[in-house]
């Protein structure tokens, strides 16, 4: 392949006069009511598209987790019996507080995250529509019917919830995360302690601060803190009955370790490194376009991106040029700039410098950066959208997740070829083919060893269709009703009438 550069110029765009967003209250919300915390230390939470501080929330202690831990099981048996029309009229009703507080909560989103105004939007509108869709999830939930399967018994079969479940939220899609593991399990009848990440924590606060008087005392409860605090005691907690996290294989495998002791159900939603499978065949300008959007939405830092581009070798040159124009032409700005910004900051100054090391290690590699590939000048955490090309199979970036605005580009021959190098990865979340080939577009994504697996097109999620992944992604399905049976467990009784 051709090594294709181009010198696009890329700037950030500023946002003038952004109002201050809204912030939640401080202390830890338990029981109902925000609460001062059990320790005296704090942390700061930054907007990285500018640097400044927003405000400091609770370093959360084992003893708010307990604290939290203690009212979730004071109020399970009260929500576990509530009927599923009750469940599913709350969960409405906390749609409809999130729509009417949109704005605020799209804002406040942003200024945590960095994220432009078009991620902001649908990361609010798709929180709504998970609460709405698990309202009707929760009144058709339904289990197999009674029958005689042994002579003069008569089996039915219940469908419980599990109890207590503890959630971790990743820093990506803080809010939208959030009500993907709130929504099913409280409509599955279970009460929850929920751990947002330490860096982005404000609008899940916010959302506890609006729904409060909607809510059971209780039946909600959030505690902000360090994952080796907080994090750790959720996992480990006696009376926690299932945990759940949104984050990278580290922090899963902590998860599960910590869960082991008591022997409790972990449901686990992991990183990802999608393989974009594009043939000889596909269509290569809307192939170029579905990876400028599915490759850098929230700026890379996306589990299910489109990273890694595997291209036949005799379209490989034409796709690269056109995906190189598509990524010269993409704006970068701060919360604010316009609602044509695709891409903002990268989370924190942190995760910044693992991405520039990452991009570092390219260099050393000798491969080509086709375009971007460099930090932005100014206040905040940015960095230029970016095209690796002439990538030879097993190099490092072909397996490593960057999390950031960074597309790989590599060739094979055959179409065996192309299944076995998707699948040589200990990710197994989501792909995508490209494809104008009926058979092809049949038979390869049953190869592909993925949860999710889309044909010309990438990143395209529905809330009644499931979300997880194989192998090192984890296990357990976010979305759909697959949601609330993780989030249940079912009961056999058999009634002996002969």
């Amino acid at each position: 392949m051709t090594a294709t550069t181009a010198a696009a110029t890329f700037t950030v765009r500023r946002g003038q006069g952004t109002p201050a967003p809204a912030l939640p209250p401080f202390g830890q919300f338990i029981n109902g009511a925000f609460v001062p915390p059990c320790s005296a230390e704090t942390a700061d939470v930054e907007n990285p598209a500018t640097g400044e501080i927003l405000m400091q929330v609770p370093s959360g202690s084992v003893e708010d987790v307990d604290a939290a831990v203690a009212a979730a099981v004071a109020a399970k048996a009260d929500w576990a019996a509530r009927t599923p029309k009750d469940r599913s009229s709350l969960l409405l009703r906390i749609a409809d507080i999130m729509e009417a507080n949109r704005a605020l909560l799209e804002a406040l989103e942003a200024a945590n995250t960095g994220k432009p105004a078009a991620v902001a939007e649908d990361d609010i509108s798709s929180a709504i529509d998970t609460f709405r869709f698990s309202a009707g999830a929760a009144r058709t939930f339904s289990t197999p019917g009674a029958g005689d399967y042994a002579e003069n018994h008569t089996s039915v079969i219940l469908r419980e919830p599990v109890g207590v479940v503890g959630v971790i939220t990743p820093w990506n899609y803080p809010l939208l995360m959030a009500a993907w593991k709130i929504a099913p399990i409280l409509a599955a009848g279970n009460t929850m302690v929920l751990k947002p990440s330490e860096q982005t924590p404000l609008t899940t606060l916010k959302l506890a601060e609006l729904i409060a008087s909607e809510v059971p005392a209780g039946v909600l409860n959030i505690v902000t803190g360090p994952g080796r605090i907080v994090g750790n005691r959720i996992s480990e907690h006696p009376d926690v009955d299932l945990v759940a996290i949104t984050g990278s294989v580290g922090s899963g495998q902590k998860v599960a370790a910590g869960a082991a002791g008591t022997v409790k159900r972990v449901h686990l939603e992991l990183g990802g490194k999608a393989p974009v499978v594009i043939f000889d065949d596909a269509d290569l300008a809307a192939a170029a376009k579905g990876v400028r959007e599915a490759g850098y939405w929230n700026g890379g830092q996306e589990c299910g991106a489109a990273c890694r581009v595997l291209v036949h070798e005799s379209v490989a040159e034409k796709f690269t040029e056109l995906l190189v124009r598509e990524v010269s032409e993409i704006s970068v700005g701060a919360p604010g700039a316009g609602d044509d910004v695709e891409i903002g900051s990268m989370i924190s100054g942190a995760h910044y410098e693992r991405v520039l090391a990452a991009l570092e290690d390219v260099r050393k590699d000798g491969l080509t950066i086709a375009v971007g590939g460099h930090a932005l000048a100014g206040p905040g955490y940015f960095i230029e959208p970016t095209v690796v090309t002439n990538v030879p199979a097993g190099a490092p970036i072909t397996s490593t997740e960057i999390f950031g605005p960074v597309v790989s580009v590599e060739t094979f021959s055959t179409d065996e070829e192309a299944v076995t190098r998707a699948n040589e990865t200990v990710y197994g979340l989501a792909a995508s083919v490209w494809t104008t080939n009926s058979a092809r577009s049949l038979s390869v994504p049953r190869k592909l060893d993925f949860g999710t697996v889309w044909v010309n097109s990438h990143l395209v999620i529905a809330n009644e269709m499931p979300w997880g992944g194989f192998k090192g992604s984890g296990y357990g399905r976010d979305l759909s009703v697959y949601a609330l049976e993780d989030f249940s467990r079912t009961k056999h009784v058999m009634y002996n009438h002969g």
